[in-house]
């Protein structure tokens, strides 16, 4: 359980704050996540972005709140429950952060709804694309809406009647409810009140109807169900049917326990289970639903104002992300090639290239394929002895997995750490657990508080009565599917130190304790944060003597408060920082004293920003690092990471020209700073050229194709 948002001060900071008499500046962790989703919000009002693609944005903002609510929030709300715990020195008052987050979550739920009702929906009428409600359906479409609900619909729904129930139904936490008031219009009988659940797990949301003059019509699944009332409760003598969307999120946090007589397969699931029975954290609700019903369904589920959000007529709108495109192929991004890698053919032996030269793989420009055929042809080569993989996230239909089965099936021996504790995959990875051990593929399940986030494969074949080591080390998860949206590097070598050091950590996870003394990796919790710090103090040491130094950090989000202080502590000795952070950022750029030296943007656009990038000046020999971890408190000391150096030339040389784009951009890049406004990075001048860096990415590894061909 991850309790303790704002660690205790470290000696460096408490220094840092004695030498100038303040607090070191900071953003608090969860007004910073909110300032990032608010970015992804940004993208969804973007006239340059496809109108299909900006309803997604919205569902990716909705499916970011769902998440945060859920863990986020949920954390803080147990955080209200200590007493004193202002002696615990979080930094922050986690009853006022509430509060705050509350405010933040409203401002935002009606931007939302002013983009989807006054942006969204006038564009796709003039596509002549219309999303009409229950309210809107003509006679042809009316009855093509029942006939649907009365073939399809009507069976999978079950009201519960709410008046009588001793106790109020539990509420799932990923599902929306209508809860419907029953009366009659000639008062002959007793209102009634009942709960539907829409059965969005067996239906799609969204009914597309029979289009008329090139017209397009879609209408949401919760407005069939309104429209189809009178059907559902034809038992009762009501005609009067008012109905209001609900939505409860709850705590998902897990907490395991030690009992050992479970296995820790089952006391996940044990706690699965659990987490549907969470505390509810937000209750979002129909903003027209009577004060009445409202106080009714408060005061039932146990509410406490600080839960109740206000919202649209729709809830869970991270269905949107499967929104229909109905009109023309304009409305959404078009669909970019994966490019091959200059002078590499993916028929090619894997394995005889990566003993000759490292390759990079730069998702998702690149394809994944090259990964996949790592595997299948590992898999399949009667010289390779055994595969060890870590897998976090998989794909629902895993190429991966297939691989290492097929791998076990030709007499390889196949380790593979599965972390059963990745959030909300939990239930994902046991079901591939089983199949996996169902194949007799050895699985480990991590270690003990520590969650393996690392993404690395080492292949190990025999050549000339020699044991020689294929390392893949990746920055993302081993998945297919992510690895089309998600913007990562995936680098393989048959470099002998790297590949060592990969033997031993892969020894060390099997034997359930790291103690192996690493040479070129950074693996975490045991040196990542010492050896980072030492890279860093290196940098200090060469800016106070006058030599080249800087650094360009590039990573998800920023929270730890010890590598904030080193940073702030670098900023003072005059070592230039960039940072590009795609989301939480607690550092404070451009304050005086502290952070003049330091600028930091974020880039959120077509794909997500998922790669971390380390780069260090090293007086004009710069070191490049790769890593599945972020500069956090939870990856630096709770989970095993790894961090690797980029050593070939060729790599570098791309992984810095990558950089130097997503530096330059001045179309999707914006500025990060206390104020937290998110406004887009300018032109400096009228001169400079237009970079969207994603775009411009694409292009760069396109021409050195290109190049290779032509020569």
């Amino acid at each position: 359980m991850e309790l303790a948002l704002t660690p205790t001060k470290t000696s460096l900071f408490a220094k840092i704050e004695r030498m100038t008499g303040k607090k070191m500046p900071l953003v608090n962790r969860e007004l910073s996540w909110l300032a990032f989703n608010d970015r992804v919000l940004q993208e969804a009002c973007d006239p340059t972005v496809p109108l299909i693609d900006r309803i997604r944005f919205l569902a990716i903002f909705s499916n970011n709140l769902d998440e945060f609510f859920r863990v986020r929030v949920a954390t803080i709300a147990r955080l209200t429950k200590i007493k004193n715990a202002e002696r615990f020195n979080m930094g922050f008052n986690p009853r006022k952060i509430l509060i705050e987050i509350q405010e933040i979550g409203k401002k935002q739920q009606i931007r939302f709804d002013n983009i989807y009702n006054d942006v969204i929906m006038p564009e796709l009428a003039e596509q002549k694309i219309f999303i009409i409600n229950d309210k809107q359906l003509n006679v042809s479409r009316g009855q093509f809406v029942r006939n649907y609900f009365q073939e399809k619909l009507l069976s999978t729904l079950v009201p519960i009647m709410l008046d009588g129930l001793s106790e109020f139904p539990q509420l799932k936490d990923e599902s929306i409810y209508l809860v419907v008031q029953l009366s009659n219009s000639k008062g002959n009988a007793k209102p009634k009140r009942a709960l539907i659940e829409i059965p969005t797990d067996v239906h799609s949301r969204f009914l597309i109807l029979p289009e008329t003059n090139s017209l397009k019509y879609i209408i949401l699944l919760d407005d069939v169900i309104r429209y189809c009332l009178d059907d559902l409760f034809s038992i009762f003598k009501y005609d009067v049917f008012q109905a209001y969307s609900i939505k409860l999120t709850r705590d998902a946090e897990m907490d395991l326990d030690n009992d050992m007589t479970l296995s820790i397969v089952d006391n996940i699931s044990k706690n699965l289970k659990l987490r549907r029975k969470g505390n509810p954290v937000r209750f979002v609700y129909d903003s027209d639903m009577p004060d009445d019903l409202l106080a009714y369904l408060v005061r039932r589920i146990g509410l406490k104002p600080t839960n109740l959000i206000p919202g649209g007529h729709y809830h869970n709108f991270k269905d949107f992300m499967s929104f229909p495109n109905v009109g023309s192929k304009e409305l959404e991004y078009p669909k970019t090639p994966a490019l091959p890698i200059a002078g590499i053919d993916i028929g090619e032996s894997m394995l005889e290239i990566i003993s000759k030269k490292n390759i990079l793989v730069n998702l998702p420009y690149q394809s994944f394929d090259y990964v996949i055929h790592f595997l299948r042809e590992a898999a399949i080569d009667p010289k390779v002895l055994s595969i060890k993989i870590t897998l976090y996230r998989l794909a629902q239909n895993s190429r991966i997995i297939n691989a290492l089965i097929n791998a076990a099936r030709n007499g390889k021996h196949v380790l593979v750490l599965l972390e059963l504790k990745a959030r909300f995959d939990e239930e994902n990875n046991i079901f591939w657990t089983r199949k996996l051990e169902d194949e007799g593929i050895k699985v480990l399940y991590g270690i003990s508080q520590l969650k393996v986030h690392s993404k690395i494969c080492l292949v190990t074949r025999k050549e000339n009565n020699k044991l020689v080591h294929y390392g893949n080390l990746a920055t993302g998860n081993f998945n297919e599917k992510t690895a089309n949206i998600y913007a990562d590097h995936s680098y393989f070598t048959a470099d002998q130190a790297i590949t060592k050091d990969m033997d031993n950590l892969f020894y060390d996870l099997e034997k359930g304790i790291l103690v192996s003394t690493y040479k070129s990796l950074l693996v975490a919790p045991l040196e990542m944060r010492k050896k980072i710090v030492r890279l860093v103090d290196k940098e200090i040491s060469n800016a106070r003597k006058g030599l080249t130094s800087y650094m360009i950090l590039k990573m998800n989000s920023l929270n730890d408060e010890r590598m904030i202080a080193k940073l702030y502590e670098a900023n003072k000795a005059g070592v230039k920082i960039q940072l590009i952070v795609r989301g939480i950022c607690c550092l404070v750029p451009g304050m005086k004293g502290y952070s003049e030296n330091i600028e930091v943007i974020s880039i959120v656009d077509k794909y997500l920003e998922h790669a971390r990038v380390f780069i260090f000046a090293n007086n004009g020999k710069e070191q490049i690092y790769l890593s599945s971890a972020d500069l956090m408190n939870r990856n630096l000391d709770n989970r095993v990471e790894v961090a690797f150096p980029i050593l070939d030339r060729e790599s570098k040389h791309t992984i810095r020209e990558i950089i130097n784009i997503q530096l330059a951009d001045n179309l999707k890049a914006r500025i990060v700073d206390k104020q937290q406004k998110n406004i887009y990075k300018e032109k400096q001048s009228e001169d400079e050229p237009n970079v969207r860096s994603q775009i411009a990415t694409y292009n760069f590894l396109k021409s050195k194709v290109i190049n290779t061909i032509n020569k």
